[in-house]
């Protein structure tokens, strides 16, 4: 069977994996930065997306690594299956939650900074960009691994 990037025990997934980590752990840590995150609940719900893809993409980025090293990527269905579920699932909180605080955080900037500093605001708009960059990652990695499963 051919290798196709982007699919689970490649380089490329491990790239992506990483990647997903870094931007999710990007984006939570400037969301934590400022302590009155806890007053919007759509910032609560960025932290708590964050603090569920970390450790997903981390787990299968170790599981990536090691599928590299000994050159064996995962051809199982039921375990490309449950990845490509999870992948899905996190892809779409990832989506709700950085689009929420984007718009939440793009609020508070047109109130003139009445609700939000705007040192505070721009953290709270990066952490939405390092969301977003992350959720790209993890979609284009949850595709390749779509596209992969049918023909297993």
């Amino acid at each position: 069977m051919n290798e196709l990037p982007g699919s689970v025990g490649t380089s490329v997934s491990f790239s992506l994996r990483l990647g997903q980590t870094f931007f999710s752990s990007a984006s939570l840590l400037f969301m934590s930065l400022g302590v009155e995150f806890y007053s919007y609940t759509a910032f609560c719900y960025l932290v708590t997306i964050m603090g569920l893809v970390i450790p997903w993409s981390f787990t299968l980025a170790l599981v990536d690594g090691y599928s590299v090293l000994v050159k064996c990527p995962i051809r199982q269905p039921g375990i490309l299956l449950i990845i490509v579920v999870g992948d899905w699932v996190l892809s779409t909180l990832t989506l709700a939650a950085a689009s929420s605080t984007a718009s939440v955080v793009d609020l508070l900037l047109n109130s003139h900074g009445s609700f939000c500093p705007i040192k505070l605001c721009c953290r709270y708009r990066i952490s939405a960009v390092m969301a977003f960059v992350s959720w790209i990652l993890s979609l284009a990695s949850s595709l390749f691994n779509l596209y992969l499963l049918p023909s297993l």
